[in-house]
């Protein structure tokens, strides 16, 4: 029996993710509103660990109080790239709400190839942070790549979206702010 690489295993489920979203492995973006799948009862978000750029250790829980939108991406995966620059665009938007984005890298050679791909694509307005070992990715049952959570100002994950998505369009940066302040009185 033949061992899958763990980048196989992602590829296969980033390509299941769209197939099953009724797209192709191609650069389409779905709707967020079509895409998003609310997690009910929201539940709360393990405390993850990955890595900044200068290679320091976060954890989830340093940004509780605040949205978040945790995006498990890679450089080498087309869906992740197709969405990647409207991912700047919401942080960018959602920024002044105090909402971070957070895109988890899995890639292997570190924050370095990220921070070159930005660069090279010209992706402004998010960090560079690192997941290499997917641990993070498994921790919120990430079937595959790209695969994004929403997290409301609680620490309740609130809604997940398996495949690419049109993240820059005014309609997502409203529902993103309406998912993490959702519960709050």
């Amino acid at each position: 029996m033949a061992v899958m690489s763990r980048r196989t295993m992602l590829a296969a489920g980033t390509s299941a993710a769209c197939l099953a979203a009724g797209r192709s492995h191609a650069h389409d973006l779905a709707s967020l509103a079509e895409a998003l799948k609310p997690i009910e009862p929201p539940t709360e978000a393990p405390d993850i660990t990955f890595s900044g750029q200068d290679g320091t250790q976060h954890h989830l829980s340093e940004y509780r109080g605040r949205g978040m939108v945790i995006n498990f991406w890679a450089t080498w995966c087309a869906p992740c790239v197709a969405e990647m620059p409207s991912l700047g665009t919401l942080s960018k938007a959602l920024a002044s709400a105090n909402i971070v984005v957070l895109p988890l890298s899995s890639d292997r050679g570190g924050a370095d190839v990220v921070d070159r791909w930005f660069q090279a694509h010209d992706v402004t307005g998010l960090p560079v942070l690192i997941d290499p070992k997917g641990e993070a990715a498994r921790a919120f049952d990430a079937r595959g790549i790209p695969t994004t959570v929403v997290i409301d100002r609680e620490g309740r994950a609130r809604a997940k979206v398996e495949g690419a998505a049109d993240w820059s369009t005014p309609a997502a940066v409203a529902l993103i702010e309406r998912l993490v302040n959702a519960g709050r009185g």
